[in-house]
Order: C-alpha cells, then sequence, then structure tokens
C-alpha cells in the first residue's frame, strides 16, 4: 500500500530506549568509536571550566552533576554578552574563552559525538541510576516500617514485663519500690500475723468438739484426742514449742539469733577495700655506696626467739602440760525452764509444728466437708438410722451451721497457705532467699528497661531511614526532570533529521 508524502511525514518513529545507542551507529548518524571523541572533549572541558567569568547562569550550569552539548552551546551563548568587546571586524572573538568553548561545540558536532553522549546519558539513567535510586528509598521505607514494627513490640514486651512486674509484687504483698527493704519489714510483720491466725484458732473450738464427740460416737473410744495441736492453739494461742512439749511456760525464751544478709553491692562497684600502700625509706647511704636493699614489706609477722632454742620451734619432745578434753552432755548447759533454739520459737514458725498445724486444719476441713455432704444426702436410710443412737452434739448440729464451721476453717486454712505467707515462711527459715527474690524480681525490671533501650534504638534508626528517604527523594525528582529533558532533546534532534517526523523512545516509564 502506498503512502502518499503527507501522510508519510506523520508517521512515527518508534525506538526501543535500551537500543538507541545501536540504533544511531547502524543508521550512520554516529560513529562507532565515539567514547574516545567524548573523552577528548571531556578533558577540554574540565580545561575551560578552570577560566570562567562572573556569571550567576554559568555558575548554575556548572554546578549541575554533568555538562553536555547543549550545556555547552548555552555557555556560548553567555559568552557572546560577556565576551563583546573582543569581538572583531570579523565577526570572530580574540577572547580565549570562546574560542575553547567554540571548539568544544564543534568537537561535539563533529560525527554527531554529542547525540550518541546524550543517548548513552539517557539509557544509564533509566536502565541504572533511577531504578537504583527507587529501591534505595523502597528499602528505607521497608526499614522504617521494620523498625516501627520492633519498636512496638520492644514497648509492648517491656509493658508485659513490668506488669508481670507488679504482679509478683501482689503476690508477695509489697509494692515494688524497695523489693528487698519490703521483704524484710513484711519478715518483721510475721509474728503479729501468725499471732492473729493463732487467735483465729479459737473460734474452732465447736468445730473440734463436733470432730471429737464424731471419732467417739463411730470408734467407740475416747482415749486419744483428734488435732491436739489445734486444740491447744485454740486454747492458749501461738505459744512457744517448748510450752507445746513441756506444757509449762518458759520462764525465759532465747530465740535464736537471725542470720542478717548484708545487702549485696551493685554490679558497676567494686569495693577495693581500705588500704594504703606508704613505700618504705631507703637509705641514702646505702644506695650512694652501691649496695640499695630493696623496699621492705612489712607482712605483720615477728619472730620471737623460743625457750627451746635458737630455731624457736616445738618439737613436742619437751615436758609439756597434759592436755585435758571434757566432754559436755548435750543440753547439759541450758538450765531448767529456758526455751532456746528451735524450743523458743512459736508453733507457727517452727517448720515441722506449723505443717501439724495445717495438716489438722485440712483434716478437720475434711471432716467438715464430708459430714456436710452427708447431712444434705436425704437418702441416705443407712446414715439417718446409725446416727439415731449419736449424741446430742451431733443430732442438733444442721447443715447450715455445718458449713459455716466449715466456712471459718477454710478461712483459717486459706491465711496460712496463701502464697505471699509461703515466701515469708521461706523468707524466715533462708534470709539469703530476700536477695535471691530480690533479684528475679528486679530481672524483671531490668529486662523492661533493656527492651525499652532497644525501642530508643529502634527509634533513632528509623529516624535515620526516614532522613535517608527525605535525602533521596529529591535527588529522584532532580534525576526524572533532567531525564525527561534529556528524552525531548534527544526525540527533537533525530526529528529534525527525518524531516520533522515525530520520534518516540519506547521503553521510558518516569
Amino acid at each position: 500500500m502506498l503512502v502518499s508524502p503527507q501522510d508519510y511525514q506523520n508517521v512515527p518513529i518508534d525506538i526501543q530506549t535500551g537500543k538507541l545507542l545501536d540504533w544511531l551507529v547502524d543508521r550512520r548518524h554516529c560513529n562507532l568509536k565515539w567514547q574516545s571523541q567524548v573523552l577528548a572533549i571531556r578533558e577540554k572541558i574540565n580545561a575551560a571550566i578552570q577560566d570562567m567569568p562572573e556569571n550567576e547562569e554559568i555558575k548554575q550550569l556548572l554546578a549541575g552533576a554533568y555538562l553536555h552539548y547543549f550545556h555547552c552551546l548555552r555557555i556560548v551563548e553567555i559568552l557572546k554578552g560577556t565576551e563583546a568587546s573582543t569581538k572583531n571586524l570579523f565577526g570572530r572573538y580574540s577572547s580565549q574563552r570562546m574560542k575553547d568553548w567554540q571548539e568544544i561545540v564543534s568537537l561535539y558536532e563533529k560525527e554527531n559525538t554529542y547525540l550518541a553522549e546524550l543517548s548513552s546519558l539517557l539509557v544509564r539513567s533509566i536502565s541504572y541510576e533511577i531504578p537504583s535510586l527507587r529501591k534505595q528509598i523502597s528499602r528505607c521505607q521497608q526499614a522504617q516500617q521494620d523498625f516501627a514494627r520492633r519498636e512496638e513490640e520492644c514497648q509492648l514486651g517491656a509493658a508485659e514485663l513490668r506488669e508481670r512486674f507488679f504482679a509478683s509484687c501482689k503476690q508477695y504483698g509489697i509494692t515494688g519500690d524497695n523489693v528487698r527493704q519490703e521483704l524484710l519489714a513484711l519478715v518483721k510483720d510475721l509474728p503479729s500475723l501468725l499471732s492473729e491466725i493463732g487467735a483465729g484458732a479459737s473460734a474452732l473450738s465447736e468445730a473440734i468438739e463436733l470432730y471429737q464427740a464424731c471419732v467417739e460416737f463411730v470408734c467407740e473410744s475416747s482415749a486419744e484426742l483428734v488435732v491436739p495441736l489445734l486444740r491447744h492453739v485454740g486454747k492458749k494461742g501461738n505459744t512457744t514449742v517448748y510450752e507445746w512439749r513441756m506444757g509449762l511456760q518458759p520462764l525465759r525464751v532465747e530465740r535464736p539469733e537471725v542470720e542478717e544478709v548484708p545487702e549485696q553491692p551493685k554490679e558497676d562497684t567494686i569495693d577495693w577495700g581500705d588500704f594504703t600502700l606508704e613505700p618504705s625509706r631507703v637509705d641514702d647511704g646505702a644506695a650512694a655506696n652501691g649496695g640499695a636493699q630493696g623496699e621492705e614489706i612489712d607482712w605483720g609477722i615477728t619472730l620471737e626467739p623460743g625457750p627451746q632454742g635458737d630455731d624457736g620451734i616445738d618439737w613436742g619432745d619437751g615436758e609439756s602440760e597434759e592436755v585435758q578434753i571434757t566432754v559436755l552432755d548435750a543440753g547439759a548447759e541450758v538450765p531448767e525452764g529456758v526455751a532456746c533454739g528451735s524450743d523458743a520459737l512459736t508453733l507457727l514458725e517452727n517448720t515441722e509444728t506449723r505443717g501439724q498445724f495445717v495438716d489438722e486444719l485440712m483434716e478437720l476441713e475434711l471432716f467438715l466437708s464430708q459430714r456436710l455432704v452427708e447431712m444434705e444426702e436425704e437418702a441416705d436410710v443407712v446414715a439417718v438410722s446409725q446416727f439415731q443412737l449419736a449424741p446430742s452434739v451431733l443430732q442438733g448440729q444442721t447443715s447450715a451451721h455445718v458449713g459455716s464451721l466449715l466456712a471459718t476453717t477454710r478461712a483459717l486454712l486459706g491465711q496460712l497457705c496463701t502464697r505471699s505467707m509461703q515466701h515469708l515462711f521461706m523468707i524466715l527459715a533462708s534470709p539469703r532467699y530476700v536477695d535471691r527474690v530480690s533479684d528475679l524480681l528486679r530481672q524483671k525490671l531490668k529486662q523492661a528497661e533493656l527492651l525499652l533501650a532497644k525501642k530508643e534504638v529502634m527509634s533513632q534508626k528509623r529516624q535515620e531511614a526516614l532522613a535517608e528517604q527525605a535525602a533521596l527523594e529529591p535527588k529522584l525528582d532532580r534525576l526524572l526532570e533532567k531525564t525527561k529533558e534529556l528524552q525531548k532533546l534527544i526525540e527533537a534532534d533525530i526529528s529534525k533529521r527525518y524531516s520533522g517526523r515525530p520520534v518516540n523512545l519506547m521503553g521510558v516509564s518516569l
């Protein structure tokens, strides 16, 4: 199909940008060795920019990243104004500046070297520089998201650790301001708490009598008292172990000394002790004679001659007094009526008697709960008929009353078996347990502080990534603008070589 000249003039020329240089060389627009010519031109440009007139527009052109052919044309136009006084009658300039830049323009135009250089700049910008900047910006954005996520994780982790710390402090019954001192203060209050629990055991007398009556009725024997320790505490309170064992109040109580564990120093501090080193004086006269002795160190040891001779060593050969070893019977030094050692502790302080007290409480609780179940089951005819011959103490009980006795027993048992009370007993048994608990709780706070410090680091890195992105985005915008300008210049230059036909550089996605 034939195309008219007018229509042919409007047919566009589509050129793939990645093959632009090959297209120009194949159609003889540019020389294959254009790179060597560009190197020579760049050397001349570097020499010419050393001597430039004071002009604001020239300064802006020179401040750019790369000077190409069209920049050189603009510099020549500016020099025509600044170097007008050097123009002769024939229209030539005697100024060396003008000659240098005119030579550069002519070298660019020789074999269309400028067109090859512009095409190379365009391909490099589209294929490498723009994608590289976009990847850097994308990495900065991804880094900001990661740092923000990790920052939030650190914040949540620190909050969770602090919450666990305060929950543990609540279990111990302290506020957490000073863990060690608060735990020690709780231990000091422990005797009064145990006294209150001992006083509360007096409310179980009716339940104990009910249990005793039931045992006597069922077992038909009254020789042995049930829950003896619980009965003793209910009558006399939280007495000493001595009074429980001997049945008499001690005349004097000598409680065992409590080991006071000093507070451990902080990790950063090192105790170097308190000592000074004073160098001994050296005899000046001896030093002058060359026979000076080294500094003497006083080790605090003195040797005194003994009566056995010059050696002063007693080998045991001489006559000496006989050594007498006296064996004392255990407990011989403890007078009567004095409670000392474990006997001086109260029943609820002593581990063995406290365990027996808890066991008897649980025994009483189990009896009451079983009796309550039996009373509520009216269908059990055997149990009803069996208790018809029981004492009035057993027959006169109602399920509501037994339930209240059971509640009282469980309340007393709950006071003694709480988690905070268990920790107090462990501190009482081993004072060093305070340091272990303090270290455990402080470790949670320390981990929370480390997470908060890590959060600050993540926040700082996120700000750095944001600053890097803010610095890269203007560079990308300037590069996109210069790339669009290069695209238009190349398309217009190729269009002029083909009688104004439209030229489209394909594959340029900006």
